[in-house]
């Protein structure tokens, strides 16, 4: 082969060569153009699975039975609550009644002590009088014979022997007689009245053991009361731990069960959101690479079938025009190659798709009614203190052993719900007992949807837990419980009674 021959023979294979590198050149660059788009697409967020779904909702299968148990409880624990504090009110109540009638039994037995000293007086007196009419008696009969009485004397009667002797004897006897029977008369009168009078002070001195007695017991239904009131307390106290811990665990429960479940919904409905925009990058990566791999096939191709014409073009030339001037298979060849180029660069990158995501009384009528308001408006503020308040004002509480003494009610000057009553009706001449189930029915009673202002307003059973005054508009006066003070607060009608009480028409 001629040098000339040789040249144009390694031009030719070193323009092949080209081109096969551009082909690949091409693909490789298509390729990259195609994995760039998917670094657009963002890590996937936890997703849990479908096992892992499937437990949460056998988990929460089997807890929903729990939890509206749990549900139940918290909604019986305030109940319970409730009624605790309900009978605890009624203690508190038991207690002043039992105080009341302990009162009023003491001062029976103190009358009763008067009426034995007035019959012992009057027993002394009896005897003192039977004794002057025995003497009286004693003493006529001594003057009567010794001294003479009448026409004669007694010793002129006994020792005369005529006629008008005997005559004056016999009137003698007889002005004797009549003045012994009139003393006689006297001293019985004087005797039945004694008897009388200590008949009268037997029965008084037992009315005033009766009454001693029933004292005594009213003394012993206030301890027991006050005892009740005691456990009453310590147990109210215990079990509101005891239920607000379990209302407490149970609304954890409830708020970690649902937490769960929702975590889990969010994860997989997050999860799902990623997956459709994950499908449709792939989508996109999947069709640009497709379009991609065509167009670098096509491309490849091209340039097989370009480097097989050149092939072919220059071993003709080099033996049939061995003296051809180079320049022209030169020519040949970059005529070749730029049409290769051309054609290897025609395809197109695809176009990153976009990403997509997610997010009784002294005045009467109304000028009554405001009087007992107005005194008991002038209390607003007054701290509570169980067994507080009399006609005069505000007092000292009692013990109670519990609850009130916690607040330190035995030693604050204030009201409870019937003390303060009582000072209200007070300025009116009303005299109230110091127990809601006496105040209850101290007035007329009229139905509760008749209830005008200056009405008191009852609660539990037999007025035995409460009592406030109705200021009218649904607003009520009282003093509530231990740790609160006296106010106004809207009228309760669950647990009040059917009847109001009026005590100014």
């Amino acid at each position: 082969m001629s040098r000339r021959a040789f040249g144009v023979t390694r031009r030719s294979a070193f323009s092949s060569t080209a081109r096969l590198l551009v082909g690949v050149g091409l693909v490789a660059a298509l390729m990259a153009a195609t994995s760039g788009t998917a670094a657009a697409v963002p890590p996937p967020p936890p997703n849990p699975s479908d096992s892992d779904i499937a437990a949460a909702g056998t988990r929460v299968d089997e807890h929903l039975g729990a939890v509206g148990a749990l549900i139940n409880q918290v909604a019986a624990a305030n109940e319970q609550l409730a009624q605790l504090d309900a009978d605890v009110a009624v203690k508190r109540e038991d207690v002043n009644k039992a105080l009341v009638d302990l009162q009023n039994a003491r001062d029976a037995a103190d009358v009763a002590a008067q009426l034995v000293g007035v019959a012992q007086q009057a027993l002394t007196d009896a005897g003192t009088q039977i004794q002057a009419a025995q003497q009286k008696f004693n003493d006529f009969a001594v003057s009567s014979y010794t001294q003479g009485t009448g026409v004669a004397s007694v010793s002129s009667f006994l020792g005369s022997t005529g006629p008008d002797d005997v005559l004056d004897r016999a009137q003698v006897l007889k002005v004797l007689s009549n003045s012994q029977n009139a003393v006689l008369d006297g001293l019985q009168r004087a005797r039945t009245e004694q008897a009388n009078r200590d008949s009268a002070a037997r029965e008084s001195k037992q009315q005033a053991d009766v009454a001693a007695s029933d004292a005594e017991s009213k003394r012993a239904e206030a301890e027991d009361a006050i005892a009740a009131a005691r456990a009453a307390l310590a147990e109210q106290a215990d079990q509101k731990v005891a239920i607000e811990g379990q209302r407490d665990s149970a609304q954890s429960q409830l708020d970690a069960a649902r937490t769960d479940v929702a975590g889990l919904q969010d994860q997989r409905v997050a999860y799902s959101s990623w997956e459709q925009q994950k499908a449709a990058e792939d989508a996109a990566i999947a069709a640009a690479a497709s379009a991609a791999r065509e167009a670098a096939v096509q491309a490849a191709t091209r340039v097989a079938a370009n480097q097989a014409a050149s092939a072919a073009a220059a071993a003709a030339a080099a033996g049939q025009r061995s003296h051809t001037d180079i320049d022209d298979s030169d020519s040949s060849d970059a005529a070749d190659t730029s049409t290769g180029t051309s054609t290897g660069t025609t395809s197109t990158t695809p176009k990153k798709p976009r990403s997509s995501g997610q997010s009784t009384p002294s005045v009467t009528g109304s000028a009554a009614v405001e009087l007992a308001v107005d005194r008991g408006m002038a209390q607003l503020g007054v701290p509570y203190s169980w067994g507080g308040g009399d006609e005069n004002g505000p007092t000292k509480g009692i013990r109670d052993g519990g609850v009130a003494d916690t607040y330190g009610d035995y030693n604050k000057v204030g009201f409870d719900c019937s003390g303060l009553m009582i000072y209200a009706f007070a300025g009116l001449g009303i005299s109230l007992p110091h127990y809601t189930g006496y105040q209850y029915t101290a007035g007329e009673q009229v139905p509760t949807s008749d209830m005008k202002r200056g009405d008191m307003l009852f609660y539990g059973a037999n007025a035995s837990q409460h009592v406030a005054l109705y200021l009218g508009d649904g607003k009520m006066l009282e003093a509530p419980q231990s740790g609160d003070v006296v106010k106004i607060s809207p009228v309760r009608y669950g647990g009040m009674t059917p009847y109001a009480v009026r005590m100014v028409s």
